[in-house]
């Protein structure tokens, strides 16, 4: 990947104060004022005094006292020139960081009638094929940047597009999101692509049973069914052991980095994410919140949630008419137990990373373990570096360090990372989602649409014999009624914004504590927690998994492809690494910089 320079700025924390400044007070004398004019324009005037009649005699004010400027100390000066200093450096380092490549997979020029590109919310035919004066619009308009621009694209229905011109804002920290850099997309007809729908179809398939039977040696016949089908494609880049995927491995994360030797990137499993239970210990426990807490359990839909298997109901989605039918939901909250859950959970973006960085700063303590974090009070889980460890009369709090700073920073963060994805969704990708995909199947399939190119490793598999057998059609099932939001697959705004708060929260915490008690939802009764035991969980491992969990729920729904997920985990790391970057160059403590593990294993110090 480019742009992830971690030099610190310029301008060093630590650097020594200038010498005191000449005269720490200086009086200026204001002078006399001027005298005041006696007569009031249109009024009578007295011959006798000059004095407009009726109104009262006006004489020079009295003097003021002189005006002093306040005393100017050597440290109140250094700490105003230090902060320009150190925002200068970060500008000039933002700016000296080189534009990324943004290769593009060549199917918006490939296509004519653009299936191969995302053309939701604009007007369609009974096929699904885009309205060529529309496109043009919208095209148009991703060349401009324009406000006026994307103003003029006809729409197809009541829902609008996706906040465009909103991911061209500047972020005040870090890099731009022309700095940061992706391989191109699956193109519609590869193998690659058919691959990665063919698990999605499976997730549509599997996304009622237990999470926990996820198991190498425990899984039941579909699971297995999925991992031996997805092993035999060659072109899929899931997670595997010993060169297969195994009900272990299925439906678990990855990351993309670009790689100049690799024009599709270099896939790698983040760490921690293939530990333990498939959902990260911290979406199980209560957060606390100061005298309340958040319940870690939540409203789940129920199994017969399965949306856009209807050809009708399909077309009317792409066109963006708002869904027809809603979401039903199961009266008893429960911990996150299925795939579905987690789709759920991911729907409508959670208050993840608060509620990690609460777990993370609260002490253990007191009866109730509502108001608990993760981790004893005499063991704090700060990084090891941080300069408040070692120190003997101080500690983190709100200016620096503490949950303030590291919540003000996760709320930064979250749009940032989020806008330098969808800056690629609109102004290079523009991919089509799996919905679309699952249209041009049934096309094909059901209609004798013969040029559409899906590749025979999708048409021939599995996993879409299985769905039309469940659903009728070759449509994609998905958990959400409106399908996904109103812009392109490639790459993913929920993984983006997964990773980058996985990746800020190692940065300030100790990602190598293990977590005490582990846990898991009740495979008989999901609304209640038991013990888990294996290996080690470390809070770096979950942090990860957390962020993967955000990312795969998404496919989970049947809106996003792996390849959407895993890019979007590095953009969110980017993102978060520049932004730390500059943070790191503001702080005044003795500091030696930021050290934590990327998701590919290696470790980073900024």
């Amino acid at each position: 990947m480019r742009g992830h320079a971690i030099n610190p700025a310029e301008a060093s924390p630590r650097s020594p104060m200038p010498e005191p400044h000449r005269g720490l007070a200086r009086r200026r004398l204001i002078g006399g004022a001027g005298l005041a004019l006696g007569t009031a324009l249109g009024a009578p005037v007295s011959p006798a005094s000059g004095q407009a009649t009726g109104q009262p005699l006006v004489t020079s004010p009295p003097a003021q006292p002189a005006a002093t400027e306040p005393p100017v100390r050597p440290m109140d000066s250094t700490m105003r020139e230090r902060a320009a200093a150190v925002r200068e450096a970060a500008a000039r380092q933002c700016g000296a960081t080189p534009i990324a490549a943004h290769p593009a997979n060549d199917d918006e020029a490939r296509y004519p009638n653009r299936i191969g590109s995302d053309t939701r919310g604009l007007p369609h035919n009974a096929r699904g094929e885009v309205d060529q004066d529309a496109w043009r619009a919208f095209f148009a308009a991703c060349q401009s940047g324009d406000f006026a621009d994307f103003e003029r694209i006809p729409l197809g229905g009541q829902r609008k597009l996706f906040n465009p011109v909103g991911t061209l804002a500047v972020s005040p920290r870090g890099l731009t999101p022309t700095q940061v850099g992706i391989p191109a997309a699956p193109a519609l007809a590869s193998a690659e692509r058919a691959a990665e729908t063919v698990e999605v179809y499976w997730q549509s398939l599997l996304r009622d049973v237990p999470l926990s039977e996820f198991q190498d040696d425990t899984a039941h016949r579909e699971i297995r069914a999925a991992t031996e089908e997805l092993s035999r494609l060659q072109e899929f880049h899931g997670a595997k052991r010993g060169g297969r995927v195994t009900p272990g491995t299925l439906f678990r994360a990855t990351a993309c980095y670009m790689d100049g030797a690799n024009p599709r990137g270099r896939v790698v499993v983040p760490v921690g994410v293939l530990d333990g239970p498939v959902v990260s210990q911290f979406l199980y426990r209560d957060v606390p919140l100061a005298a309340q807490w958040m319940d870690a359990r939540m409203r789940t839909v129920t199994p017969e949630n399965e949306f856009l298997t209807d050809p009708d109901e399909w077309l009317a989605i792409q066109n963006g008419q708002p869904p027809r039918r809603r979401l039903t939901f199961d009266a008893t909250p429960r911990y996150i137990a299925t795939g579905r859950d987690l789709a759920e959970y991911v729907h409508s973006g959670p208050p993840m990373a608060l509620a990690a960085a609460m777990l993370l700063a609260t002490p253990v303590g007191g009866a109730d373990p509502r108001y608990s974090g993760l981790f004893p009070l005499a063991q704090p889980a700060l990084s090891d570096t941080n300069p408040y460890r070692r120190s003997r009369t101080q500690t983190a709090a709100t200016p620096t360090f503490g949950l303030a700073q590291v919540s003000a920073m996760l709320a930064d963060a979250v749009p940032t990372a989020i806008r330098a994805a969808y800056w690629q969704k609109y102004f290079v990708h523009r991919t089509l989602r799996p919905e679309a995909y699952g249209g041009l199947a049934h096309q094909r399939l059901a209609n004798g649409v013969s040029d559409y190119p899906l590749h025979d490793d999708f048409l021939r598999s599995e996993a879409l014999d299985r769905s039309k057998s469940k659903h009728g059609t070759f449509l994609l099932s998905h958990t959400y009624p409106e399908g996904a939001a109103l812009h392109s697959a490639y790459p993913g705004g929920g993984a983006a914004l997964g990773a980058v708060v996985a990746t800020i929260l190692k940065a300030f915490f100790d990602e190598s504590r293990v977590i005490s008690d582990p846990v898991q939802p009740d495979p008989r009764d999901p609304t209640r927690l038991v013990p888990w035991s294996g290996p080690p969980l470390t809070v770096g491992g979950e942090l990860n998994k957390m962020g993967s969990n955000y990312a795969m729920g998404r496919d989970w729904s049947g809106i996003h492809w792996r390849s959407d997920a895993a890019t979007a985990m590095v953009i969110g790391e980017e993102v978060a690494i520049s932004m730390l970057r500059d943070e790191r160059a503001t702080f005044r403590e003795p500091f030696d910089g930021f050290s934590f593990t990327r998701f590919d294993g290696t470790r980073v110090t900024i």
